[in-house]
Parts: structure tokens; C-alpha cells; sequence
């Protein structure tokens, strides 16, 4: 079988992730271009993993270069065109979360894929890791019953990143937008991807950038650059689904807490789910309240749920297995943060069609 060949788009940290995810399946496919608009930056990149071609314009990339498979890794306001203008030269694409700046860009990037015949798969990388399957594996047995609460949280409390994430112009918005991402999508996706119905959420810039070092500052680089710092701090927001299933969200780049903290948990109707540092099961069994924890490491793993996510997206190219994480996936998720941002700035409750 002749090898996938892969192009990358945007040389930032994440895209580390996916090159290493390719080059740990080398019998299904090779990167063979790499694009970014920093010419120092992309021929650093480029000599660094052996990637025998660099540009710094993804159209002249996908002119040149006959790709199958494309990663998407700028930062968010280049999403929609970097992917339309892959899939339009006739590659498969996963773009790193989130989707888009909105739900219109996602749709338009969702018709791209569909006008091309092409594979849009959305870099919702919770769902590849180990937790997450560990929960899948006991609701598939039926120990959870039917999950209808959830409650997810992505907490810092000095963690803004720097640079483009602070500008909303590049980002589109904050902890919401960057980090709540991941734990809805991650409860949805374990609730069974029902579709939302309504949010409400309230959305705070009460201190500003990070603003302490040391200690729980690990993240503290928002940077003095040519990107102010104009997003929130903290999101807290309540998402309804048409079966029921309601989820209590909250995410931050600054908070006064004692330190980091993230966690999803699920109430079922026959146990309850802690996904923390492991997953954790509470149910009753015998007439007595029973805690069970799963042997081994069931936590998230980073390194390994990157590899997970890009060789299910090759596998999904190849025909070997369903896309795990679509295009449709991320129009949903961002129809639901276009809500909680709307939402806060009105104070009201918003419909989500």
C-alpha cells in the first residue's frame, strides 16, 4: 500500500503533536510538507522532523504538493480558510479545536468537505483518551444506566497561554472557547452526542492577565506583544439537550483557587462517573453504596491520546474505521459557545437551532 502523504498546516506547539502522531505510524503515511507563515519559523520546524518541504502559503502548498491528508494547527481565526482552501486541493483534513471563530464558519467548512467528498474530522482529542474509553466501556456494558447530569470543569488559576490566545481577534474568546471546549465535547460525546437545545452563561474579566509568578504560575506567559489581552477569565454556563441531558460548565484562565483543576463528572441513572486523575465508579450493589476504581492507569494520558486521535483520523481516511470526532461534531459544539457568549453579554438564556 502506497503511504499517505501528509502536509502541515501552522507550526505552533500543538502541531508537535500531530507530526509525532504521524511519524509514530510510518507504515500508513509520511509528512512531506509543512506551512507556516514565519519562513524562520516553518524551515526550523521543517529540519527538525526531516520534513523535506516548507512554504509559507498554504495555497502554494496544496498547488504544489500532492497531499491526502492535511493538519490544520494555526491559531483560530485561520481555521475556516486554511481548511477550505486544503480540502479544496483535494485533501482529507483534521483541524485542531475549536472548529472555527463560530458556527458559520464551521458550517462553511462542513460544505467544503462535503463539496469535495472529503473526510473533516475535528481535533476533539478527550475522546481518544484512555478515560474516556473506560467510561464508554462501562456505560457500554450498562453499569451507568441513561446520563442525564453532567458537570465539567477546566480550571487555572494563573493559565493563560499568551501571545494570540489573549486577542480575541485571533482566538475568538478565552477559557470558553480554548479550554470548555474540550469538557463539553467530552461530556457530550460520552452522553451519547445529543443535540443542544438552549444555554445560559455568565462570562467575567475581573483580573485581567496573569498576574503572579511562581507556584501555580506555570502557565503565566501572557506576554507584552502586539496582543492585548482582551478575552475572559472565567465562563460558567448551563447547556440543555433535546433528551434531557443537561451539563453545568465551568472554565478559566484566572481564578483565585488553590491550584489547577479539571474534571468531568457523569450522573447516570444506574452509577455516577469521576474522571479526574482516574476514573472512578459510584453506584449500590447488595443494598450497600459501592466505590470502584478500574485497575491500572485509566486517566488521560497527553501523548497518547494525540497519537490515538491521528492514527484514527489515518484509519478513518483509509476506510479502516468511522471518523470518530466529525466535522458535524464541531459545528454542534460551537453553535453551543456561540450561545454561552451571547448569552453573557445579554443576560438571558439562548435557543440553539
Amino acid at each position: 500500500m502506497e503511504k499517505l502523504k501528509v502536509g502541515i498546516i501552522g507550526t505552533g506547539g500543538i502541531s508537535q503533536c500531530h507530526t509525532e502522531g504521524y511519524k509514530a505510524i510510518p507504515e500508513l503515511c509520511e509528512v512531506v510538507a509543512c506551512c507556516d507563515i514565519d519562513e524562520e519559523k516553518v524551515k526550523k520546524y521543517a529540519a527538525r522532523y526531516g520534513i523535506p518541504r516548507w512554504y509559507t502559503d498554504c495555497r502554494e502548498m496544496m498547488a504544489n504538493e500532492k497531499l491526502d491528508c492535511v493538519s490544520v494547527c494555526t491559531w483560530n481565526s485561520a481555521h475556516k480558510e486554511c481548511t477550505i482552501v486544503a480540502l479544496d486541493g483535494g485533501a482529507n483534513v483534521i483541524c485542531e479545536k475549536p472548529m472555527a471563530m463560530n458556527a458559520q464558519e464551521a458550517r462553511e467548512m462542513n460544505e467544503a468537505a462535503e463539496r469535495n467528498g472529503k473526510l473533516l474530522q475535528v481535533g476533539f482529542v478527550r475522546r481518544f483518551g484512555r478515560d474516556a474509553d473506560t467510561v464508554l466501556d462501562f456505560k457500554n456494558a450498562g453499569m451507568i444506566g441513561d446520563i442525564y447530569y453532567a458537570k465539567a470543569q477546566y480550571l487555572r488559576r494563573s493559565g493563560c497561554p499568551g501571545g494570540w490566545f489573549k486577542d480575541k481577534r485571533f482566538s475568538g474568546g478565552g477559557p470558553l472557547i480554548d479550554l470548555g471546549v474540550h469538557v463539553i465535547d467530552l461530556a457530550r460525546y460520552l452522553a451519547g452526542n445529543p443535540k443542544p437545545v438552549s444555554a445560559f452563561g455568565c462570562a467575567y474579566d475581573n483580573l485581567g492577565p496573569n498576574r503572579a509568578n511562581g507556584g501555580q504560575a506555570a502557565w503565566a506567559v501572557a506576554d507584552l506583544d502586539e496582543h492585548p489581552y482582551n478575552v475572559e477569565d472565567f465562563v460558567s454556563a448551563l447547556i440543555r439537550f433535546e433528551n434531557g441531558f443537561t451539563l453545568q460548565l465551568e472554565a478559566s484562565f484566572n481564578l483565585n483557587i488553590p491550584e489547577d483543576h479539571g474534571e468531568v463528572d457523569l450522573f447516570g441513572t444506574k452509577a455516577g462517573i469521576k474522571m479526574d486523575d482516574n476514573v472512578e465508579i459510584y453506584t449500590d450493589f447488595a443494598g450497600k453504596f459501592v466505590n470502584m476504581a478500574p485497575t491500572g492507569r485509566n486517566g488521560f494520558d497527553f501523548t497518547g491520546a494525540f497519537n490515538a486521535e491521528i492514527a484514527g483520523f489515518v484509519n478513518a481516511v483509509l476506510g479502516n474505521a468511522p471518523c470518530r470526532a466529525t466535522g458535524e461534531d464541531g459545528e454542534e459544539l460551537m453553535k453551543i459557545i456561540d450561545a454561552i457568549y451571547e448569552s453573557a453579554s445579554k443576560g438571558v438564556s439562548i435557543d440553539i437551532k
